[in-house]
């Protein structure tokens, strides 16, 4: 198995509108990509606000394993996704990790 996790840092005055329809898009992902597992999305709630440095969503996609995850990266949802939110963002972090 290989895990995919994605934080976003928006830009200030992005509506919570924006934030959610990249939450259902990258929901639309599962059963329509081939090799993820598993999937979730959302806005962050943490109460660590001092550990937050601006990261208000999280995507985390469980894929069945690292060569699956690869060509997600290039499957045209995820890059739909990418271009409709590219213009809000101003951080990104990506961590992916094998795992049994």
């Amino acid at each position: 198995m290989f895990e995919h996790i994605v934080l976003l840092k928006f830009k200030p005055d992005v509506s919570i509108e924006v934030k959610e329809i990249a939450i259902k898009r990258a929901h639309d992902f599962k059963g329509n990509i081939p090799g993820i597992v598993e999937l979730s999305a959302g806005i962050n709630v943490t109460e660590e606000i001092e550990h937050m440095q601006g990261f208000t969503l999280g995507i985390r996609a469980t894929f069945e394993n690292q060569q699956a995850c690869r060509e997600y990266i290039q499957h045209p949802l995820h890059q739909g996704l990418l271009q409709s939110i590219g213009p809000f963002v101003e951080g990104i972090v990506v961590m992916d990790y094998p795992f049994a």
